[in-house]
């Protein structure tokens, strides 16, 4: 009997043969041996692409039979076919020339200074804008447009002066603006666009709990949480930049924009089902269209945004059809929204997300309706007095838990007052989402352990283990960034983080601050590993969370500082990693990338400092819920929220033995089972669906619920599997073209209109005039946060009358 097997591809790829035409020349005439060795390669070749999902079932297939046969000249050509003239992945084909150009300048005067300004700005921009309430940002497909007329405009109109320095001519116009010198700036402002995690430390630490020790405390921070990051992102790159089974899909956006806007030549319809239009002109089109557009569901047509929610529009007061079909609160059934930021706003552009893992997701939604509503309707009778999905943490009176009614004055718990006044609870998604959190961490380990264990072992003895795809030929031309100069800056960064933990009182021991790190660097693989394949990370914030609660109970400061190290020493790291992708597919010199992100690292750190300082001393009523300017800081809310529940209250009372929420520690063990299950049936059946599916992307997609809602995740998958899955198979060429394409031109005109919306509208605090479109979608219960199935009277409580 034929094997069982299972793709998600529309139809067979490209015969595997090695007899094809290159209309590009690679630079390279390929294997040193001359395919002396091609048995060797492709026996090599066949294990590291074992679980390779992207991989097309058929050239696995001409893998095995070239193995097989033992034929040396079909082994030569099976491998010229699949490695040495294109990516074997259709995804990087369609982002990515197989190309490179080693005398194309990189390191010039002109990226340098239009890197340092475009960093600057945007990183204090997205330090302002991440504690709006629209949190909305600048990231990289905008800097990449932005950036690109900044620097034809240089090479037009500036002088083409020349100067010598330490015996190198340095030219101020060496010539036109390259694509090398866009990937430069782009990874330069890339490397601080996200707001340190550690801001969200110190707006808890001097807003909500009213502690703070100044400028040197600050700078230390947000330094070693970056840097360290960036020490362990250069020795992660034998298993995460080089090997070509490590695609990283969102990187892929960056590249295709990248030759869109330096290439401007149209398109050949008969390989893009009849479109001539270039990627350029596709682009610019699409962007300014949704600028424009972004405007009407943003100030004069809300409704727009939520129009999937149109049967609370119809019963705004009805509970059970605002929690069935409400998308701020509630399970939100029906999807429908004119909005891009509502598709992307939360879990990112659903284009970048190859089909595999859209199902994956998939089932992990329907997992959180069918798990949301038992919880909500089945579970602990005192579920039914809090909202399905509320990012508020709960007293038994069914108000917002006031933490400072059990505080003393150095901002430990005060159990006396903690047992006369309430255990803490949260809504059913907020429960059910700590519990996929568990079994996503754990389903992590376990899947990349078992299916990746040996690669990641052999690549550990041998940093030249991988078996060189086309792009990782071409990059080895240039010098590589040595590792000790990774694991230096690590070690700096490490003395100053261990510094900040001891020279204040924090209340986190040296040992407390050893352990968080060697959390983040033992886990940051097995994360990466998945991340780069589904382009879903796990965090580490709830595992280091659970451990600090239990090592350091009732020292909230001290777990914040735990979380952010432990956490964004895994997070930044894979941030570095991805750039450092980018850059590989761009061709830019190790060692050039190490300069732009070192200098960027150390210099963001400053301005982020600055901007933060310069947010507390000039807007008022800052975090208020009644900002008059909308700065509320939604981010740094949740923070201190877990904050709460982590470092206050700890994980002992709210999920230990005999605590309300114990019950969620049985996702530990169903996030350790099911991957094994899995490994032993795709060992069985090895091109079934069982290699497809990714357990830790499954539970992972409820990571972002709250503040996300299930209705913000059906808009996506929906999205998603429409060009992912349906377009990609129908026009397979429409989608190799423009896919990539359209995702970066739909981030850049939304992104632009909600900066200048933040900006312009949200800072004088101007509205739209009131009309039915403006005000019905925030008049009901689901919005208002007040469908709940049962309502307390005056006096009464819910939930046990005695708790741990």
């Amino acid at each position: 009997m034929a094997p069982t097997t299972f793709s998600f591809r529309g139809k067979k790829s490209e015969p595997v043969t090695g007899e094809t035409e290159t209309a590009v020349t690679s630079g390279y005439e390929g294997y040193d041996d001359n395919g002396a060795n091609a048995d060797v390669h492709l026996k090599k070749v066949k294990e590291q692409h074992l679980w390779d999902p992207f991989m097309d079932l058929d050239k696995l297939d001409a893998i095995d039979n070239a193995v097989e046969g033992g034929d040396i000249e079909k082994e030569a050509a099976v491998e010229q076919s699949l490695l040495l003239e294109d990516s074997p992945y259709m995804e990087v084909r369609a982002a990515v020339k197989p190309e490179d150009d080693p005398d194309e300048y990189v390191d010039t005067v002109r990226a340098w200074t239009i890197g340092t300004i475009t960093c600057t700005v945007v990183a204090s921009i997205n330090v302002l804008l991440a504690e709006h309430f629209t949190s909305v940002g600048i990231y990289s497909p905008v800097v990449q447009l932005v950036s690109y007329p900044m620097g034809t405009g240089w090479a037009r109109f500036m002088p083409d002066w020349r100067f010598t320095l330490f015996g190198t001519e340095i030219a101020l116009n060496p010539g036109p603006f390259n694509k090398k010198e866009h990937t430069i700036i782009t990874m330069m402002t890339a490397a601080g666009s996200s707001t340190s995690y550690a801001i969200s430390i110190l707006i808890s630490q001097q807003v909500f709990y009213g502690q703070a020790w100044g400028w040197g405390f600050q700078i230390l921070l947000i330094l070693s949480t970056q840097a360290m990051g960036f020490g362990i992102a250069g020795v992660l790159r034998r298993f995460l930049v080089w090997p070509a089974a490590m695609v990283w899909p969102a990187c892929l956006i960056t590249c295709t924009i990248m030759d869109g806007l330096h290439n401007h030549a149209g398109s050949d319809p008969a390989t893009s089902n009849g479109w001539k239009i270039g990627r350029y002109a596709f682009f610019l089109a699409v962007a300014g269209t949704t600028f424009l557009w972004e405007w009407v569901p943003n100030t004069m047509a809300p409704f727009l945004s939520f129009i999937g929610q149109f049967p609370t529009w119809i019963a705004p007061e009805n509970v059970v059809v605002n929690q069935v079909f409400g998308g701020m609160n509630g399970l939100g059934f029906i999807p429908g929204t004119l909005d891009w930021s509502v598709v992307a706003g939360f879990f990112g552009s659903p284009l970048q997300y190859p089909a595999f893992a859209i199902y994956n997701f998939l089932v992990g939604g329907l997992l959180i309706i069918v798990a949301g509503f038992g919880i909500a309707f089945a579970g602990p009778d005192f579920m039914q007095y809090l909202p399905l999905s509320a990012n508020r943490n709960f007293d038994h009176f069914g108000k917002v838990y006031n933490t400072s009614r059990i505080l003393n004055d150095d901002l430990t718990m005060n159990e006396e007052a903690y047992y006369d006044y309430s255990p803490l609870f949260i809504g059913p998604a907020f429960a059910l989402s700590y519990g996929l959190g568990f079994a996503a961490l754990i389903s992590n380990v376990v899947h990349v352990g078992l299916f990746y264990g040996k690669d990641i072992w052999r690549r550990t003895k041998d940093i030249n283990y991988e078996e060189p795809d086309i792009h990782l030929k071409l990059m080895r031309k240039y010098k590589e960034a040595p590792e000790w100069w990774f694991a230096l800056i690590f070690l700096v960064s490490f003395a100053f983080g261990l510094a900040t933990s001891l020279a204040w009182d924090t209340k986190l021991t040296w040992w407390g601050f050893i352990i968080c790190i060697l959390i983040g660097a033992v886990l940051v693989l097995p994360v990466g590993i998945i991340q780069a394949v589904t382009s879903q990370q796990t965090g580490l914030n709830i595992i280091t969370e659970f451990i600090v609660g239990y090592m350091l109970p009732g020292r909230p400061i001290a777990m914040m500082l735990f979380k952010s190290w432990g956490y964004m020493l895994s997070y930044n790291a894979l941030n570095y990693v991805s750039d450092m992708k980018i850059g590989h597919y761009m061709k830019i010199p190790p060692r050039s990338m190490f300069r732009a992100q070192c200098f960027a690292v150390v210099w963001l750190a400053l301005v982020q400092v600055s901007t933060f300082n310069w947010i507390l001393g000039n807007i008022p009523q800052i975090c208020d819920a009644d900002q008059p300017q909308g700065f509320t800081c939604p981010g740094a809310t949740t923070f201190f929220n877990a904050s709460v529940i982590w470092g206050v209250i700890g994980p002992r009372r709210m999920f230990g033995p005999g605590a309300i929420f114990s019950w969620i520690n049985w996702f530990w063990l169903i996030g350790a089972v099911l991957p094994v299950i899995q490994y032993f049936v795709a060992k069985r059946y090895p091109r079934s669906i069982a290699r497809y599916i990714f357990f830790p992307a499954l539970f992972g997609v409820g990571g972002m619920i709250p503040p996300a809602t299930v209705w913000y995740l059906t808009n996506w998958l929906l999205v998603g599997w429409f060009f992912n899955v349906f377009v990609m198979k129908r026009w397979p060429g429409w989608w190799s073209r423009y896919t990539y394409v359209l995702s970066g031109a739909l981030d850049v005109g939304n992104a632009i209109c909600l900066v200048l919306f933040a900006l312009g509208l949200g800072l004088s605090g101007s509205v739209f005039p009131d009309w039915w479109g403006t005000l019905a979608p925030y008049e009901t219960l689901d919005f208002l946060k007040q469908a709940r199935t049962k309502t307390l009277a005056a006096g009464e409580q819910f939930g046990p009358t005695t708790w741990i």
